[in-house]
């Protein structure tokens, strides 16, 4: 009989806050894992041998060679991910059922509210070849309607949901970039308090550090290409 499947889990990955919500967990849970870069910048996210596990064409992504039944298995979407890795090892993702939903509650908030309408902040402010004054609004806007959220959730617990848990982390890689989103982070004094919280904690400063150097070497305010790849129109194979 066969052995079954035994090895780290490979992080595929670029130093983003999408990237860095799983680096911090595998960090925080102590999980042995083998990062495979992936340089948005230059379309290795197209490549056909990462749409086979991440058919979106984005990352961050994971094999884990020992899966459900010993089996291997490949997850993409980082909130997938990362409630994955939670059930896995049965850390930061309570088995309680209403400190689950909690829990569920921040993560779909994230995945579904607070990244998009940062990441479009980020686009229009930062990135965009024409400046727009009333994307630039509607983003900036919207992004400091949801920290006034995040800060109300805040004034009342310490943690987004009952305990420490996978929405925190998925949170704080968008929130930690606060001035780029056009925010004034006084403002927003209970965020700001578990900002520091955030920083403070030995995993979330390994999960951060995980190729750190390879953000610097984008410069995407000043590369045409890298910006077309990013932001324009793509077929793959995949899509015909």
């Amino acid at each position: 009989m066969a052995e079954a499947p035994t090895g780290p889990i490979e992080l595929f990955y670029w130093p983003t806050p999408n990237g860095w919500k799983i680096s911090i967990m595998l960090e925080e849970c102590g999980l042995p894992y083998v990062v495979r870069p992936v340089n948005i910048a230059k379309g290795e996210q197209f490549r056909p041998e990462f749409l086979a596990i991440s058919p979106n064409n984005r990352m961050p992504a994971i094999i884990d060679p020992d899966g459900p039944g010993g089996a291997p298995i490949s997850v993409f979407e980082s909130g997938a991910i990362l409630q994955y890795l939670g059930r896995k090892t049965g850390q930061f993702y309570p088995t309680d059922e209403r400190q689950r939903v909690a829990v569920d509650e921040w993560l779909f908030w994230q995945v579904a509210g607070l990244g998009p309408m940062a990441g479009q902040a980020h686009h229009f402010r930062i990135y965009a070849p024409e400046k727009l004054p009333y994307a630039i609004d509607r983003y900036t806007s919207e992004v400091g309607r949801l920290y006034g959220v995040m800060d109300r959730r805040l004034a009342e617990r310490e943690w987004l949901a009952d305990v420490y848990s996978i929405a925190d982390m998925a949170t704080y890689g968008w929130a930690r970039l606060w001035e780029r989103q056009g925010q004034d982070i006084a403002a927003f004094a209970h965020v700001q308090r578990w900002l520091k919280q955030m920083e403070a904690r030995p995993g979330v400063q390994r999960g951060l550090a995980v190729r750190a150097g390879d953000r610097d070497k984008i410069n995407l305010a000043n590369d045409p290409m890298a910006q077309k790849i990013l932001f324009g129109a793509r077929t793959t194979e995949a899509d015909r």
